[in-house]
């Protein structure tokens, strides 16, 4: 059922029939503002960016060795674990709020050959999280980002100064 299109109806106390024909919600994923539509595409690729870490975090987890591998083991399979719910989290809010489904450009999982490259990885994303915080225009898709940014800040904390 297309929710979006249809008319909700409420008969306030003393209202006529013909103020309730009028509907008192009418939200369509098309006629997005330019603006939204930016905040919509850089959503939909962190969500993607998030998912493909995950992927990558792992592929590494798993081939790390060497002194401060357990360290960095760890470290990234917390990361790994953490990333999916994450993303599930701010797609389905952002969806919500906005009442549209993201795209996603398909791209693929980075390549990681080294926790340095991990830590640079983790870097770029927090650019790319603030990036899309200081244009998000809702406070708990705000909030969901902030949690994001704890999870790299706590394995860049742990892969530089405990692996």
């Amino acid at each position: 059922m297309d929710y979006s299109k249809r008319p909700l109806k409420r008969k306030a106390e003393g209202a006529s029939e013909e103020a309730m024909e009028k509907p008192m919600l009418k939200r369509t994923a098309s006629g997005r503002s330019p603006e939204m539509q930016k905040v919509d595409t850089m959503t939909g690729n962190l969500v993607e960016e998030l998912m493909n870490a995950a992927t990558s975090f792992h592929k590494l987890h798993l081939k790390v060795t060497g002194p401060g591998s357990f360290a960095a083991h760890k470290a990234l399979n917390e990361l790994y674990d953490a990333l999916p719910g994450l993303a599930d989290s701010i797609a389905e809010g952002y969806q919500g709020a906005c009442e549209m489904i993201l795209k996603c450009s398909g791209e693929g999982p980075m390549y990681l050959e080294s926790v340095e490259d991990a830590i640079e990885y983790l870097r770029q994303m927090k650019t790319q999280v603030d990036e899309l915080q200081a244009v998000m225009h809702h406070s708990e898709i705000v909030n969901l980002l902030d949690t994001v940014k704890d999870a790299i800040n706590g394995a860049k904390y742990k892969l530089i100064f405990l692996a």
